[in-house]
């Protein structure tokens, strides 16, 4: 019995029914004219630095929906719907763009606005790193938006998991080592994820103005790329050349942290130039390569909660990794909160596949063609015939997708023996008839759409769907209740803002300088072999 059969078998029903997930989407705020919004975070919405569920991203205009923790798919879609008719209910006129690549553009960059967290220190700071993120790759870039999975196991499958393999040392550092495990895994084989839902394969000129790029005409306002799925994932899309340079391990850890650590403490001289402040005026955090572990741009990310204050590679060496954080997923515009449950169902399957499947260590030679598989994914992955890298040699995409679906079959299986039904087998079936057929990929369905189209515009066709999905959500069944609790909600963040506000005693320069030079790698997961 191989691995993969020999730690399936040890999660019983219980702890499969146990598995977590969570969902952060962001979205831009646009007018009537699929403009980017110029006005403030709506007052309705209450605080972005403090409520629980809506908060902004890089942009004041950029929405950050945030569910909590559920044990089901369907649960966990039932409270992203919620979240959007709230945000609705406190848009008036306005629109939550429903793709990931953005919609109409300022002319000039420095009017694209940036994220507002009131006057704390803390709230400052946040404006300050968006910033440095809007000095360092410009700010139509950070307008790209997409959705966040956030997957972890129940407390109770570490144990059993480790029983299994009859693996010492402490449940902690089994428990690390796995979520890397399943990092390393996810990282070999997330260009499936590009192919079966990526979902931005055009984009509107004003998104490329003033950048290279290899796009080929669309339409007199549309660019794109024939056979691409996820230029949001590509070249063009999230990627930082300076960050090249990082070849970020996670066979571990400490290798992890290790990676990140010069890259958050050594002064990069491209960032020296462009300076911290000039007296008041806040150009970025730091002068490192990286202001915070969050600039850091991945695929997939290694999580824990954080205290107030504290720095995530510091949380993550005194407590360990609570969970992984999907970070590639386009944002569907054919869903009208931007995902399913059925793709939620397939991502719990891929995942798990990604943990129990054997995860040899990483290199640098192994992290360098992963990347290059992630961008001939993005601008290529339905091209007929197209191969990958694996190893020391190339295979046939099909064949490297009909082998992961296979070996994710008993899994669905397991899972639909737990829940009931067949809705994760479903979703693995739904996945091999896209990819026997290409055609019916979000990729090119979002082309069709295009095409479709009088103008052939793919701003116009956003629109159309952003409105329409506006329809679904203003039709969808409501709680009575709802409108009182979300109202509840509101208020307390902007007390809670207030509070915190009026609590801050510390100069902003003596609290960016403290919050920086905090000690990245202390605690016992962080210690190196000898």
């Amino acid at each position: 019995m191989n691995r993969l059969h020999t730690l399936l078998k040890a999660l019983d029903r219980t702890l499969l029914t146990g598995m977590l997930r969570g969902i952060e989407k962001e979205g831009l705020r646009v007018g009537a004219d699929a403009m980017l919004a110029q006005t403030p975070h709506p007052a309705g919405l209450g605080s972005a630095l403090t409520h629980p569920h809506i908060t902004t991203d890089f942009s004041e205009s950029q929405l950050e929906l945030i569910t909590g923790v559920h044990t089901t798919a369907e649960a966990c879609e039932a409270e992203l719907v919620e979240i959007h008719q709230a945000v609705y209910r406190e848009l008036g006129n306005e629109l939550m763009w429903g793709a990931s690549m953005p919609c109409r553009l300022p002319a000039r960059d420095r009017d694209i606005p940036l994220g507002r967290y009131g006057s704390s220190n803390v709230g400052r700071s946040k404006t300050v790193y968006r910033n440095g993120l809007a000095h360092r790759y410009g700010r139509r870039m950070q307008t790209i938006s997409g959705i966040h999975y956030n997957f972890s196991l129940p407390a109770g499958a570490w144990p059993a998991l480790q029983a299994a393999e009859a693996r010492g040392g402490s449940l902690e550092a089994y428990r690390n080592a796995g979520y890397f495990s399943l990092i390393r895994n996810f990282r070999r084989h997330s260009w499936l994820l590009l192919v079966l839902f990526g979902a931005s394969p055009a984009v509107s000129r004003c998104f490329v103005a003033g950048r290279s790029h290899a796009l080929d005409a669309l339409s007199q306002d549309s660019l794109y790329l024939p056979h691409a799925t996820s230029l949001r994932m590509g070249p063009l899309g999230y990627q930082s050349d300076a960050q090249s340079a990082l070849a970020v391990s996670y066979n571990s850890l400490a290798g992890y942290a290790a990676s990140l650590n010069r890259a958050l403490t050594e002064p990069y001289p491209p960032y020296e130039a462009i300076g911290v402040h000039e007296g008041d005026d806040y150009r970025q955090l730091s002068t490192t390569l990286l202001q915070i572990e969050n600039e850091f741009y991945g695929t997939i990310r290694p999580k824990r909660r954080i205290r107030s204050g504290e720095r995530p590679l510091h949380a993550l060496g005194e407590r360990g990794v609570e969970y992984v954080e999907v970070r590639c997923m386009d944002i569907d515009p054919f869903q009208p909160v931007g995902i399913g449950a059925a793709t939620m169902k397939f991502l719990d399957v891929f995942l798990l596949h990604c943990l129990l499947q054997e995860s040899p260590p990483d290199s640098p030679a192994e992290i360098a063609a992963l990347l290059a598989n992630q961008h001939r994914i993005a601008d290529r992955g339905r091209e007929p015939g197209l191969s990958l890298r694996r190893g020391e040699t190339e295979i046939a995409l099909s064949d490297w997708a009909s082998q992961l679906l296979a070996e994710c079959a008993p899994i669905a299986q397991a899972l639909d023996d737990a829940h009931g039904g067949s809705a994760h087998r479903d979703a693995l079936d739904a996945a091999a008839r896209a990819l026997r057929d290409p055609d019916t990929l979000p990729s090119a369905r979002v082309l069709a759409g295009i095409a479709a189209r009088a103008d052939q515009s793919f701003i116009g066709f956003g629109l159309a769907q952003t409105l329409a999905h506006r329809a679904v959500l203003a039709r969808h069944p409501q709680d009575p209740n709802w409108v009182a609790r979300w109202q509840a909600m509101a208020q307390d963040s902007l007390d809670e803002q207030r509070r915190i506000e009026a609590a801050d005693t510390l100069p902003f320069e003596v609290y960016r300088a403290r919050y920086i030079e905090q000690p990245l790698m202390s605690g016992e997961q962080f210690r190196l072999p000898a």
